[in-house]
């Protein structure tokens, strides 16, 4: 009868260690081999931002793409692919300054009067023909009372920092866009805020007394010139494209043609050009 009753209790013992045992199990977490990595709730967020933001520029809405490159810009600003959204942020801005849409605080509609010209016009909103007749898509310089003219207001200026060989154009302190340019060899570019008080389509240079005309080969200011408030240096083309990004100029800032060309419609005479080093 003990025996029975031994026997009896070490089966109780055993059934309940293996019950023990199979519910340890059941809560024991997977050995690390096999663990799986949590799910992590934001992942692809950055992905689905850039393609939501993507799709409003593409629908042509353009200053809600704007503001959501900014907000991805401002969320994911160590993430690898931040340099590729600063781009196509860029390219909205472009777009949007030079639509025919209507922008708070920075567009206004102007109404053509007996006797106004596109020149008197841009130096009433200190903007530049150019600008308004891309603006506008106008292909000449005539225009007749009771148009309207949409203007970009904005106003433009222009950081160029030396050590990176970068320029930023900047309207009322918001970044627009960046372009890498080439800065003076030694470091002599000069360093100050000055101002841009000329401007030439395809420009003669001379140097060293001697004066070459747009076509010649040894005119390295390519296709456009804004020159500063300080005699000898301003923002030029160049003949020289495999330059940029270097310290290699007389103390110019020199852009690729195409750019300066982008630059040369946006800016103003007496537009501030701020060069730090």
């Amino acid at each position: 009868m003990k025996k029975n009753i031994l026997w009896t209790a070490l089966a109780v013992c055993a059934v309940a260690v293996l019950v023990f045992i199979v519910l340890r199990l059941k809560g024991t977490p997977a050995v690390s081999g096999s663990q799986k990595p949590a799910v992590d709730a934001s992942a692809g967020s950055f992905d689905k931002d850039v393609r939501r933001a993507d799709g409003l520029f593409q629908k042509g809405e353009l200053l809600a793409a704007r503001d959501a490159f900014r907000e991805i810009l401002l969320k994911n600003a160590a993430d690898p692919g931040i340099e590729a959204v600063q781009k196509k942020l860029e390219d909205v801005n472009m777009k949007i300054i030079l639509s025919a849409i209507q922008v708070p605080d920075e567009t206004v509609m102007r109404e053509v009067k007996a006797g106004d010209t596109l020149s008197m016009i841009a130096d009433e909103y200190r903007t530049t023909v150019e600008m308004i007749k891309k603006e506008n898509g106008l292909t000449s310089d005539v225009i007749r009372p009771g148009m309207q003219l949409r203007i970009w207001t904005g106003r433009f200026s222009v950081l160029v920092d030396k050590s990176q060989n970068l320029l930023t154009l900047r309207c009322n302190g918001d970044v627009v866009k960046t372009y890498r340019v080439s800065t003076g060899k030694d470091n002599i570019t000069p360093v100050g805020t000055f101002k841009i008080v000329n401007k030439l389509k395809n420009p003669p240079w001379t140097h060293d007394g001697k004066v070459y005309s747009p076509e010649s080969p040894e005119n390295i200011l390519g296709t456009r010139w804004m020159g500063f408030d300080i005699p000898g240096y301003g923002i030029h083309g160049t003949t020289q494209p495999e330059s940029i990004g270097q310290q290699v100029t007389a103390g110019c800032v020199r852009m690729l043609n195409a750019e300066v060309e982008e630059l040369y419609d946006l800016l103003p005479v007496n537009t501030e050009v701020t060069i730090i080093d």
